[in-house]
């Protein structure tokens, strides 16, 4: 833990001082608080202040002013293209639906604003002159790597139930324990995060599915996880009875997550990949569990999830064929490697080999590298066959469709079969890249 010397940006400072010279209070709070204890670089200078709405709009007058949220207090005011987001001190009145406050009074009060917040590490604030007004004890918290709710966590949770979320992914950003009476509300109350807006799931899980300590946060909260998405649920403790893999599907997939890269996309997939493993089971003469056809399911089950978090399409799609085909076969030599590209494009093929690293490297059968070895293999190989700018496209091909037509061919569904059996001849090598051997070799297929 470091001593608070928070640097602020001077416009940030100039923002709190024209609050102060306009005769009102004004601290910086919340997450800029946290990390300047952490000793870590803010990313945003949020800050709170007893002038009312109008007495910000009056106070900044003549300045860049968004009015963000005036309803509730919040306006923001743009210095050099950064924004400040300044709020009046306020009290939240009864959350009937979970996730909104129904009404919203301002005070005067710091101790109040400072006490409707999520966690104590959270609620402190700090001013340039008077220092930090901590009133709950996030000094201590930090101090103890600890996540703990301000007041009553059923309290918190019921007026947000996001807040389960945002809780265990502020512990496995920073690698803190969650305190016992903050937990247990978490568990209880998981499912009410139905009620939260899709978008907003999505936003807290992915940036909980990046922390560094994402792995012992899914281990620790199964159950709130998969309360949250329910389709889940069949992997926790799933006994898989097969060779190949040391673990249960849940934990197995824990590990998939830890060792992917900490990208969205990569860690979306590891957990979503074997998610239909439970539904495809079933044992052989010998016993021993299988789960053919697992990626079809696990890439159904992904695409309710995404649905339901309105993931951009992009995403979701790329997400879906990365799960679907997580296990193709992949092997470092060329012919197979072209093949991979035409299928897939070499954005999705070097994900696979991510995908795929980070699945072997989680089933704990195999010795420890051989995962990465593999990975490194076949990344050279895969490098070196760019490099010679193969084709592997219709669009590389040294022939096009009009070609064929001026040749003699006619247009239709012939033509085009006849332009993907010149591409498989050229990946396959029994044929180059060239135009003349490829017109020949098209007026042989036509006959």
């Amino acid at each position: 833990m470091t001593d608070l010397r928070l640097a602020p940006p001077e416009d940030g400072l100039r923002v709190i001082r024209r609050l102060n010279e306009a005769g009102h209070e004004a601290w910086f709070v919340g997450g800029c608080v946290r990390d300047g204890l952490l000793g870590l670089a803010p990313k945003d200078w949020d800050i709170c202040t007893d002038a009312r709405p109008e007495e910000m709009a009056e106070a900044f007058a003549g300045w860049h002013v968004v009015e963000t949220g005036l309803k509730h207090g919040t306006l923001t005011v743009m210095l050099r293209h950064r924004p400040y987001e300044v709020t009046t001190f306020r009290l939240d009145g009864a959350y009937t639906d979970h996730r909104h406050p129904d009404t919203v009074t301002f005070t005067a009060d710091l101790a109040e604003d400072l006490r409707r917040r999520d966690f104590t590490v959270n609620a402190m604030a700090w001013h340039p002159e008077k220092g930090l007004a901590d009133l709950f004890g996030g000094r201590e918290d930090l101090e103890k790597r600890l996540i703990r709710c301000v007041g009553d966590p059923g309290e918190r949770f019921g007026e947000d139930a996001l807040r389960i979320l945002r809780g265990l992914r502020f512990a496995a950003c920073y690698g803190f324990s969650v305190e016992p009476g903050t937990a247990s509300a978490m568990r209880a109350m998981a499912g009410d995060v139905e009620m939260v807006a899709g978008e907003r799931v999505r936003v807290e899980t992915e940036k909980l599915l990046c922390g560094r300590d994402a792995a012992r946060i899914l281990r620790d909260f199964a159950g709130v996880v998969t309360d949250v998405f329910p389709p889940l649920r069949p992997m926790v403790g799933f006994d898989q009875r097969s060779p190949w893999h040391r673990y249960d599907v849940w934990e197995h997939t824990v590990r998939a997550v830890e060792a992917a890269a900490p990208e969205p996309l990569l860690r979306w997939t590891m957990l979503l990949h074997d998610a239909g493993k439970p539904a495809a089971f079933f044992t052989d003469g010998e016993g021993v569990g299988h789960a053919y056809g697992h990626q079809k399911i696990s890439a159904e089950i992904a695409a309710s999830l995404f649905d339901r978090m309105h993931f951009d399409t992009a995403t979701r799609e790329r997400a879906l064929l990365l799960i679907r085909w997580h296990d193709v076969k992949m092997r470092a030599e060329r012919r197979p490697l072209l093949h991979l590209l035409n299928r897939f494009g070499e954005e999705a093929v070097r994900q696979l080999i991510e995908v795929h690293r980070a699945d072997e490297t989680a089933k704990g059968t195999s010795p420890r590298g051989d995962a990465d070895a593999w990975a490194e293999e076949i990344t050279a190989a895969l490098d070196a066959l760019l490099a010679e700018q193969p084709c592997f496209t219709l669009a590389a091909l040294a022939v096009s469709g009009r070609d064929l037509i001026a040749a003699g061919m006619k247009p239709g569904k012939a033509l085009g079969e006849t332009l993907q059996r010149l591409l498989t001849a050229v990946i396959e090598g029994e044929a180059p890249n060239e135009r003349e051997a490829l017109l020949a070799l098209a007026a042989r297929i036509d006959r």
